[in-house]
């Protein structure tokens, strides 16, 4: 395995995740393939070959294994392992479409032209939606491989003993499994880490979807204060320039006159007063 790779793969996935993913992405990194690669290969290593029964009749202990174990435990752990680090490296290819995107776009318009991404890790439009999808499907697999696991394995445990009488067996035979405490540990650990995950990622989806509401009613609450602020701004301009015309008005006989009616009143009453003037003359 090259661990140079799988580095990088692991600070990719790591930089552009939150505080739950990196959490999440410590637990199997740490405590679930490392566990699975160094200590519960070599624990089912011997599972057939260590899986005795008291008789010599040929092929029993082949059939009575098979129907015991229909899928071995490191193999469904192996397929587990894959299909939950999966979603987690879509996010990293949907990063790298986005900057090969906006390096196109640069050679296109220019070096100086608006960005189409001002922040390329930031998880807005498609790239939340992934990471949100992403997380749902690796709780998905979790509980999936959960359910496998408890209909093949009744309580995640093993016995000491199975009695087997499936055919070519001649009567009820005893099969003694290798090593049943240590597996079933090893199981409950297994067990244990995958709730944890699934845990994890249903908290760190809640937490995606409570700050995109939060952000989306603080944006909406932004707008309505500044519509409001708007309002009161033009309310106050009208009520500025129905004052100055008020001004501009006066009082006279009981009659409110304004300036432009007294222009209109005063020019009969000065041609009058200079007929006067003429006749007196």
């Amino acid at each position: 395995m090259n661990w140079g790779v799988f580095e990088g793969l692991l600070s990719g996935v790591n930089k552009y995740s939150t505080a739950f993913g990196r959490i999440w992405l410590s637990l199997v990194f740490i405590f679930r393939v490392l566990v699975y690669v160094v200590a519960a290969e070599r624990v089912w290593s011997d599972d057939h070959k260590d899986f005795d029964c008291n008789t010599r009749q040929p092929g029993c202990s082949n059939v009575c294994f098979d129907h015991f174990f229909p899928v071995s435990h490191i193999r469904l752990w192996a397929l587990q392992l894959i299909l939950v680090t999966c979603p987690s490296l879509l996010v990293i290819m949907h990063v790298a479409y986005r900057e090969a995107r906006e390096q196109k776009h640069r050679e296109v318009v220019g070096e100086n032209c608006h960005r189409l991404y001002p922040d390329l890790g930031k998880k807005r439009g498609g790239l939340w939606w992934t990471y949100l999808l992403s997380l749902v499907f690796k709780a998905a697999v979790d509980v999936v491989f959960l359910y496998i696991f408890y209909r093949f394995y009744k309580n995640y445990t093993l016995p000491s003993v199975v009695k087997c009488e499936i055919p070519p067996c001649p009567n009820i035979v005893d099969c003694f499994i290798s090593r049943p405490t240590e597996k079933n540990i090893f199981t409950l650990f297994m067990v244990v880490t995958a709730c944890l995950c699934i845990l994890l990622s249903v908290v760190e989806a809640c937490y995606l979807v409570g700050k995109r509401c939060h952000e989306s009613l603080l944006s909406r609450s932004k707008s309505s204060r500044r519509e409001t602020r708007q309002f009161r701004s033009i309310v106050h301009n009208k009520d500025c320039s129905l004052s100055h015309s008020e001004q501009d008005s006066f009082e006279l006989g009981g009659q409110v006159f304004h300036a432009a009616d007294c222009k209109l009143v005063m020019a009969p009453n000065t041609a009058s007063s200079q007929i006067g003037e003429d006749v007196i003359s």
